[in-house]
Parts: C-alpha cells; structure tokens; sequence
C-alpha cells in the first residue's frame, strides 16, 4: 500500500508531465510502486517522496529498476579490492577480503558499495546482504536502502532534513546527499514535477 489516495491522478500527472516519458512501461510503474512503498511507509511528506523519486529516476537512467554499477569485475577489483589499485579505498569500505572489491560493487536505486555498506544496511534492515549481496537489487530491499539512507545520511553524511524541512525546501542542494551537485539542477526540476503528481495523487 502507499500513501496515495489517487493513485490514477498521479500516474495520470506523470504521463503528462513527461517525468519517464510520453508513456510508461509496467517495469517503471513497478518501480515507482515500491518506492511510494517505502516512502509511505518511512511515514514521509511529498517533497521528501518526490525528491527520492527524482533520485531513483536519475540513479537508474529513468528505468526505476534497481541497477548494478556498470564495470567488469577487473574494473571492481582495480577500484575496490584490498588487493587492486587503491588499498586505502578498499579499507575505508570494508573490503578487507580479496574478492570484496567485485562482491560488493555497487547496488541498488542509491548504490551501496563496499562490505561495511552492506552491512550496515542488512543490519539496520535485517537482511543477509554481506552473504548475499545482490538482494539489494530486489525493488523492495533497494527502496527501503534508499529511503532509510537518505533519512539517516548514510551516503555522504548528508541527509534530506538538511535542506527539506516544514520551512525551507532545497531540491537543489540536496543532491549533496548523494553526489555532491551532479546533476543538481535537473533532478531538482524532476522533483519538482513529481511533487506535482503526488499532490495530483493526494499523497497523505
């Protein structure tokens, strides 16, 4: 269930705004779906639910699908493994075992990366992920990632009461949360055009 009171005016609002574009495939109203989920269920407003659906949006190039981060496993193992080309960084994220750099690329709406973000996020959530990292691609799983990370800052340290508050509404800054200003100013109009589906949708 979501907060949704119209669920038909919100996806009505979204195909005419042209968020995902001109139509929408049933993958993409999946993944909008187990957002809205999550983010009524975290007990959010519409500005925090509409910015994390303008992240989702950009995170996974407008598919809403959970990804894996693009790269082969050399690429993983260069970057992240204690054995690659940046043991410093491979420690700064846990991956002290050979072979986490490729087991725990990242994954999901918002990407974990590393052993200690997996396990931090299973045990905040209670889900095996050091064991079985790919669960963070289940749309359930990678929503209630992205929304308890975003809420709590677990990303960049950051987190969405920095800049959405009852007062004050920053989508353009928020991106801090996630990746500094990249790609700031467009995800900030997407959210702003998903604010207005989900006050078309009657979000509680």
């Amino acid at each position: 269930m979501t907060a949704l009171a119209n669920p038909q005016g919100f996806f009505a609002s979204l195909r005419q705004t042209k968020v995902l574009g001109p139509s929408l495939e049933q993958s993409e109203v999946d993944g909008l779906n187990a957002i809205l989920v999550a983010c009524g269920g975290a007990g959010w407003g519409p500005r925090f639910t509409a910015y994390a659906l303008a992240t989702a949006d950009r995170e996974t190039g407008g598919t809403m699908k959970p990804i894996k981060e693009w790269g082969t496993n050399g690429y993983f193992w260069r970057r992240y493994d204690i054995d690659g080309a940046n043991p410093a960084l491979a420690r700064r994220l846990g991956n002290t075992v050979p072979g986490d750099g490729v087991r725990y690329a990242g994954r999901g709406y918002v990407q974990i990366t590393g052993r200690a973000n997996y396990e931090r996020a299973g045990e905040k959530l209670g889900y095996p992920l050091v064991g079985n990292p790919d669960l963070a691609l289940r749309s359930d799983i990678a929503a209630a990632i992205m929304t308890r990370g975003m809420e709590e800052g677990w990303f960049t340290g950051k987190k969405l009461a920095d800049y959405i508050t009852a007062n004050r509404c920053d989508f353009r800054n928020a991106r801090r949360i996630i990746n500094g200003l990249d790609h700031a100013d467009e995800i900030a109009g997407e959210a702003e055009l998903y604010l207005q589906a989900l006050k078309a949708g009657q979000w509680a």
